[in-house]
């Protein structure tokens, strides 16, 4: 089980990742967050459902991303959380965005929701 849970969510968060490159992600994470889930972000904000799907709908596309050292925690057959580090690019000179994230999800109905979403921006290495 452990496999495929891993499968799926890592599936999900880069259909995320790829919403994001592509300017859909206000969409995506609306449909995908539960009711009361909340984002934590590197910057300290605590953003719920409905402010993500506000920001995101104004936010400028990532240019690509890159997921690795991805680990799954389960913590029981409908609760896991994918934990890994993300590095992301935007157009022109900026630099490359490279954090700490974990997606914690919960099964409802047969289908993976996002709980909560935590980011941690890793230091220049």
């Amino acid at each position: 089980m452990t496999s495929q849970v891993s499968d799926e969510l890592l599936h999900i968060e880069r259909a995320g990742w790829d919403s994001l490159c592509e300017s859909t992600g206000a969409d995506f994470y609306g449909e995908l967050m539960l009711p009361d889930a909340v984002m934590v972000l590197a910057n300290g904000m605590v953003m719920d459902r409905n402010t993500v799907v506000s920001a995101l709908s104004e936010s400028p596309p990532w240019r690509a991303y890159e997921i690795s050292g991805v680990r799954l925690i389960v913590l029981d057959d409908d609760t896991a959380a994918l934990v890994y580090t993300g590095t992301a690019y935007r157009e022109g000179e900026e630099p490359a965005f490279v954090g700490a994230m974990s997606s914690v999800y919960h099964r409802v109905d047969g289908a993976w929701k996002l709980a909560l979403y935590q980011q941690t921006r890793k230091p220049d290495q």
